[in-house]
């Protein structure tokens, strides 16, 4: 089982509103590029969707359930039979979105039971306590050729170090798709 993160990110670490929905000033930032950076299987997730979990927090969980099960693309098909988990405290209905089930107990649990490989998509505050807890093996960022100066950051300052090592970098538009994974101990 391996614990993926897949986020898209700015030059200044920023991964906070890339697609406007939560209303900040400097929201959106990922969209200034046309949606050919965005659409389909840019992070290269391929059979790791078709085998894996897609672990997402309440937030994230809400917007992809407004906008995934409404598409019939090759990737949409994908996105909507791939069985998700629900990390939420208030959360109670997560039946809006096929194969949706709330995370019972405690989240880094969970994520230590699971047998398959998880993919995290966005969900700043799960990344962080998976992250803390050690349990990332890697990450795969779409940096934009942008810097916002403010918002949430992936590797916040006083966050735990880590020794990461480059697998790719790849172009994808006017972005890069850059993964690493957790240096050998």
């Amino acid at each position: 089982m391996s614990v993926i993160v897949i986020e898209f990110i700015t030059l200044d670490g920023i991964v906070s509103d890339p697609d406007g929905s939560t209303g900040t000033a400097y929201g959106g930032w990922m969209f200034r590029y046309g949606p050919e950076a965005v659409a389909g299987d840019k992070f290269r997730l391929g059979r790791v969707l078709d085998e894996g979990v897609l672990l997402l927090g309440r937030t994230t969980w809400k917007l992809f359930a407004g906008l995934w099960p409404g598409r019939d693309d090759q990737f949409a098909a994908r996105m909507n039979a791939v069985p998700k988990l629900v990390a939420s405290r208030t959360a109670t209905d997560v039946s809006a979105w096929s194969n949706s089930r709330l995370v019972e107990g405690d989240l880094l649990e969970a994520v230590r039971a699971e047998r398959r490989d998880l993919v995290v998509a966005g969900s700043l505050a799960v990344v962080h306590a998976l992250r803390a807890a050690d349990l990332v093996d890697e990450y795969r960022l779409m940096a934009f050729p942008v810097v916002l100066g403010e918002g949430r950051r992936l590797f916040p300052a006083g966050s735990p170090p880590a020794d990461l090592e480059c697998l790719s970098a790849e172009r994808v538009g006017a972005a890069v798709l850059t993964r690493y994974r957790r240096a050998a101990r």
